[in-house]
């Protein structure tokens, strides 16, 4: 198999990067290299703000208008390639075609979205504000942003959450693309320039680490938008924050289902496998840990276990496929170290999903579906982010015994209750700490009209990606108050604007 060398960009224009380092790229369902790509210099992450400064000049001062026209053909694009989007996605990460499928749809959800920014940046006016004083705010785009997304979404998050509403409002993206997964981003960048997207106003690199700091750091970068870890999402808001920039850090989650014993328990299930095992575990809006009152606690564990076991586990680009591997050896270590260490802390282990074998595929990188019982508020496995196929009961003597174990977790990204019971649906949406909530639901994301609202240690920074909170994060509000008079009114005595707000 011939190993694709991927490039870096700027202005448009893909290049060889001078490195001495590739990193590896693999299809995750036979373990072979696909891919490098570079870990671009210190010199070429420099080049790329460099190029994203000198193009934010023009880029913002188009008509707000025109960039939505760009990002209108960007979307056409996208939808006229989405299935070669999305086996690209389902090679390199592992998702299976259908879950590929929906991370590209949800990319191109954003850009209609985005189009709406006319009206979604539309400020606020008051005429008459004062005797002879008219007030009225704009927002405006502030310059270059630095975009630094995970490898778990490869095109939803650059090129859904990131990138559309940032360059609608008239900014300019460096992008720190995500090693493990580059090639759909990569590949997205290139149909964006097809689509008419100008030289300079997305720029693409990837690189380790203390290459990415250097977005933190810049002068000329004015705000940073990351997904990823807890302990780096820290670093980035730390580090951006203390260099005056805006920062939006979407990190982990350990993600609680409350199953209270009037659920619809086969139904509830359903949804809880499709939540947990979709994208092998990797989504931070999985739900990976499930409460449930013990009077139907072995019912109801006994049906999550015969769905469970019923998932066919294969290579992520069969269409037949409902449990893929996932992204890498790597991670596969780190997810089956989480299940011994569960197992040494003591919960119950009913079904192991480590040393799955997939003829034909015996280098993917599978781990099987996985299910303990009896785990316990102490142990960690059922408060840390395991990022894969398993699943944590918690055996609960009521809902206020359930929704205190959930609130004492310190991630707050979503929740989700399974009840035919309205007022107690009702107390849990008002009273959990999370930030995105399900009622009978088990991914409680929204559309993009409105903001992805993790709480808690699951997100730092006040402005959440997409929706109006995301044309917010991406502009500064400008407030002009004008006074218009006649050459008469000049020779009178003209009051000031602070004059006039005398009430005396």
């Amino acid at each position: 198999m011939t190993v694709k060398r991927l490039k870096y960009c700027v202005n448009n224009e893909f290049k060889e990067s001078k490195t001495a380092k590739y990193m590896p790229i693999t299809d995750s369902s036979t373990g072979e290299v696909i891919a490098e790509t570079p870990c671009c210099t210190k010199e070429e992450v420099l080049e790329a703000i460099a190029a994203a400064k000198a193009a934010f000049l023009s880029w913002s001062d188009m008509p707000v208008q025109k960039r939505v026209e760009v990002m209108f053909n960007i979307r056409n694009k996208f939808n006229d390639h989405l299935n070669e989007l999305a086996k690209s996605v389902s090679v390199e990460l592992g998702k299976t075609i259908s879950e590929a499928r929906g991370d590209v749809i949800k990319a191109i959800e954003v850009c209609e979205c985005a189009i709406s920014t006319p009206y979604l940046m539309q400020g606020d006016s008051i005429m008459q504000a004062s005797v002879g004083f008219d007030t009225v705010s704009y927002r405006e785009p502030l310059g270059v942003f630095g975009a630094i997304p995970p490898f778990n979404f490869p095109a939803m998050i650059p090129w859904g959450w990131m990138i559309p509403f940032c360059i609608t409002t008239g900014n300019t993206v460096v992008m720190k693309a995500a090693s493990m997964t580059p090639i759909s981003s990569h590949r997205m960048l290139e149909l964006a320039i097809e689509a008419g997207l100008p030289a300079g106003v997305v720029n693409w690199v990837t690189c380790s680490r203390k290459e990415a700091d250097i977005l933190l750091r810049h002068s000329d970068i004015k705000g940073i938008s990351f997904v990823g870890s807890t302990p780096v999402g820290r670093h980035v808001y730390g580090t951006a924050a203390s260099h005056g920039k805006r920062a939006q850090c979407q990190t982990e989650a350990k993600n609680h289902a409350l199953v209270l014993r009037d659920a619809p328990l086969e139904a509830a299930a359903r949804r809880i496998i499709n939540s947990t095992y979709g994208c092998a575990g990797m989504r931070c809006m999985a739900l990976p840990v499930i409460c449930v009152e013990e009077a139907i606690a072995d019912e109801f564990v006994s049906i999550l276990m015969k769905f469970a076991k019923e998932l066919r586990i294969g290579c992520a680009y069969d269409p037949a496929t409902q449990l893929g591997p996932v992204v890498s050896e790597e991670h596969k270590k780190f997810v089956c170290d989480w299940i011994a260490k569960a197992e040494q802390e003591g919960a119950k282990l009913l079904l192991d999903g480590r040393n799955i074998v997939v003829p034909g595929y015996e280098g993917g990188h599978f781990v099987g579906p996985t299910i303990f019982d009896h785990v316990k508020p102490e142990h960690t496995c059922g408060n840390e982010e395991v990022f894969g196929p398993v699943t944590f009961i918690k055996r609960i003597k009521n809902f206020e015994d359930g929704l205190t174990i959930m609130n004492g977790n310190r991630f707050a990204n979503g929740s989700s209750i399974f009840t035919r019971d309205g007022k107690m649906a009702r107390e849990f949406m008002r009273r959990t700490h999370g930030g995105m909530v399900g009622i009978n639901v088990g991914i409680p994301v929204p559309i993009s009209h409105f903001p992805f609202s993790g709480h808690k240690e699951s997100f730092f920074g006040d402005l959440h990606a997409m929706g109006k909170d995301g044309v917010a994060f991406y502009t500064e509000t400008k407030t002009v108050t004008t006074q218009w008079y006649s050459d008469a009114d000049e020779k009178k005595a003209v009051g000031t604007w602070e004059g006039t707000m005398n009430r005396e």
